[in-house]
């Protein structure tokens, strides 16, 4: 994870940002103040002074933050499709690859996954099954993650389809951070 930057950094280019957690989209002009709060999974959460808040820039803008963009990341090298076990291993792998835009923990250690299955395609290959929550209902950024985890999981060799649905209930809470998260974020 980057660390967060103290110092501006000029956009190089308009570039489309999710408000956090609103949820809407809008382009953020050239020239425009950011700051780095977070990189993680291969996105950015910036503070933009001049609009008064968060916003997600995607990996496939770096560039307009002076970063490189990284070509989406397969999680086995050797592409063969994988089946039982190790799939369900890679699709949790998968997750742990998407991150809450306002907190440095991906969504696994955070607790926001509450079901993730594969199950078997008469056609072959497999359907990976997730149910997922959020922080709070009044966030908007459920359907960004739903497709974050949707792209992410058709990466994993093997995997087909997707059914990706978020839920409410039970209602998240704290308690369902891993221990590994709680340390990390200093929570007791």
């Amino acid at each position: 994870m980057e660390n967060r930057t103290d110092e501006p950094i000029k956009l190089t280019r308009d570039c489309e940002v999710v408000a956090v957690p609103a949820g809407h989209t809008l382009t953020l002009p050239q020239g425009t103040d950011v700051m780095v709060t977070q990189s993680l999974g291969g996105s950015y959460t910036l503070l933009v002074p001049s609009y008064g808040g968060l916003f997600r820039l995607a990996n496939r803008d770096a560039d307009g933050i002076g970063k490189e963009t990284t070509p989406a990341e397969t999680l086995v090298s050797s592409g063969q499709a994988l089946t039982g076990e190790a799939l369900e291993k890679e699709v949790w792998q998968a997750l742990k690859t998407c991150f809450d835009p306002e907190i440095p923990v991906n969504i696994v250690d955070l607790g926001l996954i509450y079901d993730c299955a594969a199950q078997p395609l008469p056609e072959g290959g497999y359907k990976a099954i997730v149910r997922f929550t959020l922080t709070a209902q009044g966030c908007g950024m459920g359907q960004f993650l739903k497709a974050d985890i949707k792209k992410r999981l058709l990466s994993v060799p093997g995997v087909r389809e997707t059914d990706v649905e978020l839920v409410w209930d039970p209602p998240w809470n704290q308690s369902m951070i891993s221990v590994c998260a709680k340390q990390q974020l200093g929570i007791e």
